[in-house]
């Protein structure tokens, strides 16, 4: 059975914007006194506000993380996803004791090894080598433990050739290798990675992913690990917390954490119900949706499904001239392709029509698309369109550990019949 090896409860982290302190030092000497003192809640804090970096606000204290509460167990990799300033990299400072919360506290059962930024935790003038000693004397190893990993360590790295330079004249990414390297061989029980493996080429990302797998598969060490990589948070990680302005928005599986951040930033909607507005003389269109063939409008799409788009319109009559064209835009407007109805064999009859399309298997790239709807009469006159009638994201589907991650270019990835002789 496992256990929570970090629990977090009522959290919060407040700083000041500006100005350090309240102004003036009769106030100081009074907000020292209410909570050095006394042990009172500070007063200038009430005054704070969400973590919104969009708007000017009207206080100088701002809540970067506000009331957070979650636990994580042993052996679980967690990925923390959310915008820029949502307060990601305050959280895995908060839980590696870089600084302290303002509010709450957080009980951790184990040594924790953190990468929050490039070079953390070494020293410029000294060696790799040494920085290796250094850094594994921080996270309380012996030093034979470290010279047990240093082979190891060395290797995984790929900087052996430099392994006794002193580290401020690495490139930044030979310094997030070796600090990569230290943290996860180190045998601290929870392994923290931010976003600092974007400092590092494809080949090494790749590598890193691998292991921080093998640590939490195989070792049963645990995980947090933030990036905007949506593809590697999905194929590392088995749950997801979203975080946005400093609050915890969910915390769920981490396919569907994934598929509510991604979801957040625009109108995306998989299933449209028409009004009477679109009560015509030859019909009436009632609803387009789209999901996963077999699934549910509910569930996130991928980018290796197939995909089927219904549409239910009622024939006022019987009118085979009559032909239905959706039209496809990228996020940037530009026309992908047309499709139509037309030439399927499909015979539309008077009354409910549920017509059915379905976009082959990993056909759609990973981005956010816009459905336009087009009834063309006689195949010339346009008697209805409606344009973006329908706005869906296709996200990044599961992937090995090791495969390439991220988005490839282009807005389809068709899959193509091949043979060799």
């Amino acid at each position: 059975m496992s256990h929570p090896i970090i629990q977090v409860e009522d959290l919060s982290k407040a700083y000041q914007i500006g100005q350090i302190g309240t102004g003036t030092i009769s106030r100081d000497i009074e907000r020292f006194v209410i909570t050095k003192i006394l042990g009172k809640e500070d007063p200038f804090l009430k005054i704070g506000e969400t973590n919104d970096r969009s708007l000017k606000g009207e206080s100088d204290i701002v809540w970067s993380l506000k009331d957070i509460n979650f636990e994580i167990q042993q052996g679980e990799a967690v990925g923390i996803i959310g915008k820029n300033g949502a307060g990601k990299s305050t959280l895995l400072k908060l839980l590696s004791r870089v600084t302290s919360p303002t509010t709450g506290q957080i009980k951790v059962k184990g040594r924790i090894a953190s990468l929050l930024e490039v070079g953390t935790g070494f020293h410029p003038e000294l060696s790799g080598r040494e920085n290796i000693y250094l850094n594994g004397a921080i996270l309380g190893m012996r030093k034979k433990e470290i010279t047990r990993k240093l082979d190891e360590i060395i290797d995984f790295s790929g900087v052996e050739r430099y392994i006794d330079t002193p580290v401020k004249r690495y490139s930044s990414g030979m310094y997030v290798r070796l600090a990569f390297a230290v943290a996860a061989h180190l045998e601290s029980e929870i392994l923290i990675v931010d976003e600092v493996l974007a400092v590092g080429d494809a080949e090494f990302q790749k590598k890193c992913l691998g292991k921080m797998g093998d640590i939490s598969k195989g070792q049963g060490r645990t995980v947090l690990f933030v990036s905007h990589n949506m593809a590697a948070v999905k194929s590392l990680c088995s749950r997801g917390i979203v975080l946005e302005n400093g609050l915890i928005k969910k915390i769920d599986t981490v396919e569907n954490a994934v598929g509510y951040y991604l979801s957040g930033d625009s109108e995306a909607q998989n299933q449209i119900t028409f009004s009477n507005a679109y009560d015509k003389k030859e019909f009436t269109l009632h609803q387009i949706s789209i999901n996963p063939v077999g699934s549910t409008s509910d569930t996130v799409l991928d980018e290796y499904q197939e995909i089927e788009i219904n549409t239910a319109i009622t024939l006022k009559e019987v009118d085979n001239s009559l032909h239905f064209t959706y039209v496809l835009n990228n996020e940037f407007g530009e026309a992908l392709f047309t499709f139509s109805h037309t030439g399927s064999g499909l015979k539309l009859h008077p009354g409910l029509n549920k017509v059915k399309c379905v976009l082959p298997k990993g056909f759609l790239n990973i981005g956010s698309y816009f459905l336009s709807f087009y009834v063309i009469e006689n195949a010339k006159k346009t008697i209805f369109v409606e344009k973006d009638i329908m706005t869906f994201n296709i996200q990044e589907g599961e992937r090995a550990i090791g495969s390439w991650m991220g988005k490839e270019p282009g807005f389809i990835k068709p899959i193509f019949d091949w043979s060799i002789k």
